[in-house]
């Protein structure tokens, strides 16, 4: 047994009893699916805002590269998880009621000054405040959830902060066949030239056990939308995490972007997005791929690719009604379900 089998077995200890799983693991009719989204950033908020609509079982496991802004300063600085990411999914898990609005608020503000403390929001001071206090970032996450009346929970997918590392063609104009090495998640955001493949330092980071467990224990695992190669990647780049979503017996949804990201999939088709996703985890198979029926031009393309990762497509509309390339909640919320009910083991779940 090797050192990482080892240590995934050790995870699965940590996985509850399924005290609602009926006949061949099949979740009881009546019962909220078990949904876990993987992301960072706005993307997985989207996806988070849309998810707690439809159920009360929910986990967001949130990528930890991130080094720009008040994020990156506090990392710098003490050494700590970068606190943004999960400050996002928190807030995207706020309830809809006074006290949840309040703290979404809270959480969000950023401090203006000529100081130090310019640019710094206050939740993720907050967030690195009781890391300090409790030693324990899991725990501290956990109690920031509950303190704000968060609808599901936050973990960071690794227990280490990682540095992004992405090999890109064209970064040198003068250069364009040159491929370069782009370091740092901020600068592989708004990269220019075309980026071929990211890897995280350190190369085999440790996951956080109670992600795995999560993802173990799921119905469904949701991936995306989200920055491509700089929040939806990168948790396939923590072995133990990848090796959970290869064998979990949940349900795999992927959900694409509404529009390329100018610099870091600049002229990506929906179809590219998936071919990349395979280069960087060729064994993971997918149930089904979401896109907005407006953003995919080629439907034979998507649906091809798509095949090639066991997924089938679905269309819906879950584009802003304003036209801006942001999801709108309800709708995704409405594509969400209708393919948790389509494609679960059972249906319907409430």
């Amino acid at each position: 047994m090797t050192g990482r089998t080892s240590r995934l077995h050790r995870v699965r200890r940590l996985v509850p009893g399924r005290v609602t799983r009926g006949p061949e693991g099949r979740t009881k009719r009546g019962a909220q699916p078990k949904v876990v989204a993987l992301g960072g950033g706005h993307g997985l908020s989207a996806s988070l805002a849309a998810l707690r609509r439809i159920t009360g079982d929910l986990t967001a496991v949130v990528t930890v590269a991130d080094d720009g802004g008040s994020s990156g300063r506090l990392r710098d600085e003490l050494g700590v998880l970068p606190p943004g990411d999960l400050r996002k999914a928190l807030a995207a898990l706020c309830g809809d009621d006074d006290w949840g609005q309040t703290w979404a608020r809270v959480i969000k503000h950023r401090f203006t000054s000529e100081g130090d403390l310019h640019d710094h929001a206050v939740g993720n001071l907050l967030i690195v405040a009781l890391w300090e206090q409790l030693g324990d970032p899991v725990q501290a996450l956990d109690l920031v959830g509950k303190l704000l009346g968060a609808h599901g929970r936050v973990l960071p997918m690794s227990a280490v902060p990682l540095e992004l590392q992405a090999l890109v063609r064209g970064h040198d104009p003068a250069e364009p066949d040159a491929v370069t090495t782009v370091r740092g998640q901020a600068t592989v955001a708004l990269t220019r030239g075309e980026v071929q493949s990211v890897h995280v330092v350190p190369e085999d980071p440790p996951a956080v056990p109670e992600a795995v467990a999560a993802v173990l224990d799921a119905d469904w695992v949701v991936l995306g939308p989200g920055s491509w190669f700089s929040s939806v990647i990168p948790h396939l780049l923590v072995p133990e995490l990848l090796e959970a979503l290869q064998e979990t017996k949940a349900r795999r949804v992927l959900s694409l972007n509404l529009a390329p990201q100018p610099g870091e999939t600049d002229g990506f088709s929906p179809q590219r997005h998936l071919e990349v996703l395979a280069r960087h985890a060729p064994k993971l198979a997918l149930d089904v791929v979401l896109a907005d029926e407006a953003a995919v031009p080629d439907r034979e393309s998507l649906t091809e690719a798509a095949k090639r990762l066991g997924a089938a497509v679905e269309l819906a509309p879950v584009a802003a009604p304003d036209g801006s390339p942001t999801h709108d909640p309800e709708l995704l919320a409405a594509a969400y379900d209708r393919i948790f009910r389509m494609h679960g083991r059972i249906g319907p779940w409430r």
